[in-house]
């Protein structure tokens, strides 16, 4: 996804698209529903022209490719849907040179593998693709002419983000000349630079702080006791030298290491029973702190070893989101909050998750567990934090992250990632959950803007999730109201075979 220009301060108008090709675009001022706001200056119109209907493959059996087929199909473009096809099906719907191709698939080689193919076999079709691996997404932009590499999860992690750290804000991102955030100012929405309040960022350098001396898991703690045993006793009986002996600074630390390393004294001290006293019983005490930081190096070595001792992995006390759910879409929020300069923790059930590893070495800090347990969240500092985002896969666990953090902290904002199943929207109306956000609804509107918004000028440059409506960035016409299909069933690929694949896909080694 293209980036957008440097931080301004003009704003973008808000407009409505009566359909995904291309927008019309009319008067900037308005709500998000759509009624006009009274008062606000009308933008530039588009011409409202119709283009004719174009033909599209859409290859995949995810719930988003259906999606996306439906919003295609429902906008009277011609559609050929292929779940899962072999090389003579994929060579015969590409016999009519479509306009465009998706390849929205669950895992990034059936998604390399695809696109290679595609490319074989017309040469100047447009191709979209959803990749997780920033490394196949760059090489695939290498190789393939007008191949447009998407994550699904870059696309909401900007959305996630400003949800989380300002409640004003549709959007917070870093565009590389610093944070901005998009916010909805009169009927319009207008880019503004964005950094955190003074209190917030007290606060996290607060939590940061508290967080290096109060360590969370049990190894960590053992072994920061032992360490500040032995230097404690290091330390007091090398003072004791020092000040009632007289002892030179150096011979003075050579008797106290030899204290700490339990062989005694270098030298009796006549007269001084309380000292020689003292030092046994230093002495004794310091094989229980050998003992503890013994234990806890060794379950340091062999252990996951996801959250830091001290360093940028500690666990944060204060002013900071806790992710549940360390998924594609998790682990991208956790690194846009990193970017903005906001502390995070990371949690996550599965030992095995294979996105731990990329977690590491990104310096999020996480911790094994269940998000839905209540004790859990309270020892993570919920009532604390500036936020808790459930952006797990599976929506009903997110449901129960959300129940539990409301009974923990009731005042603490919560962001859920949630569809629009039966399940999800008789949940909203019985009990405030929080702020949600639809993914795969979000990432079908970047997807057919992509493959439709050629002719209206461009590509679109990014995409901004709010409750009821996304707005896509187009060049031509700015942040454009993209139109919610009426159904998300094509009829094409049954809906029980499918699947966002935004969670169980397999990136390759190195993603990231």
């Amino acid at each position: 996804m293209a980036a957008l220009p440097p931080a301004r301060q003009t704003s973008t108008a808000v407009t409505t698209a009566s359909s995904p090709t291309p927008p019309v675009v009319g008067d900037g001022g308005g709500s998000a529903d759509g009624t006009p706001d009274e008062g606000s200056a009308a933008s530039p119109k588009a011409p409202a022209t119709t283009p004719p209907s174009e033909r599209f493959v859409v290859i995949g059996a995810t719930t988003l490719a259906r999606r996306v087929c439906a919003s295609l199909d429902g906008s009277g473009h011609r559609v050929d849907h292929l779940a899962a096809p072999d090389d003579r099906d994929l060579r015969r719907a590409l016999a009519a040179r479509p306009d465009g191709v998706a390849v929205l698939v669950g895992d990034d080689l059936s998604a390399l593998r695809y696109a290679l193919a595609v490319r074989h076999v017309c040469d100047r079709v447009r191709i979209v693709v959803t990749v997780f691996d920033r490394t196949v997404a760059q090489q695939l932009r290498l190789l393939l002419h007008d191949c447009v590499p998407i994550s699904p999860a870059d696309l909401l992690a900007p959305t996630l983000a400003g949800l989380c750290v300002d409640p004003d804000a549709l959007a917070v991102r870093d565009d590389g000349h610093g944070a901005v955030a998009v916010r909805r100012q009169r009927g319009r929405l207008v880019e503004t630079p964005w950094r955190a309040s003074a209190a917030a960022r007290r606060r996290s350098l607060l939590g940061r702080l508290r967080g290096q001396l109060q360590p969370h898991d049990a190894d960590a703690r053992l072994l920061l006791i032992g360490l500040l045993g032995i230097v404690a006793v290091l330390a007091l009986d090398w003072a004791w030298l020092v000040s009632v002996f007289h002892r030179p600074v150096s011979t003075a630390f050579l008797e106290a290491a030899r204290v700490v390393a339990g062989v005694g004294p270098a030298a009796p001290h006549d007269g001084h029973p309380g000292y020689e006293v003292v030092s046994g019983v230093a002495m004794l005490v310091t094989v229980g702190f050998t003992a503890l930081l013994t234990a806890g190096i060794v379950d340091r070595l062999f252990g996951p070893r996801l959250v830091g001792v001290l360093g940028p992995r500690v666990l944060p006390r204060s002013g900071h989101v806790i992710v549940v759910g360390l998924g594609q879409v998790g682990l991208r929020l956790c690194q846009t909050l990193r970017q903005l300069g906001v502390p995070v923790i990371g949690v996550e059930r599965e030992p095995a998750a294979p996105n731990l590893r990329l977690a590491r070495s990104m310096g999020i800090p996480v911790v094994l567990a269940h998000g839905e347990d209540r004790e859990v969240l309270a020892r993570l500092g919920l009532g604390r934090a500036c936020a808790l985002a459930a952006v797990g896969s599976h929506e009903l666990d997110n449901i129960a992250v959300a129940v539990a953090a409301h009974a923990v902290a009731p005042e603490v904002r919560v962001v859920l990632r949630a569809g629009e199943d039966e399940a999800i929207a008789e949940t909203r109306s019985l009990l405030p959950l929080g702020l949600t956000r639809d993914i795969v609804r979000t990432s079908a509107a970047y997807v057919t803007a992509h493959l439709t918004s050629r002719p209206a000028g461009g590509p679109p440059r990014q995409v901004v999730a709010d409750t009821d409506c996304d707005y896509v960035d187009l060049p031509a016409h700015g942040l454009v109201g993209w139109p919610v299909p009426a159904g998300d069933d094509c009829g094409h690929v049954p809906a029980a075979a499918a699947g966002d694949g935004l969670d169980t896909a397999r990136a390759a080694p190195g993603a990231g």
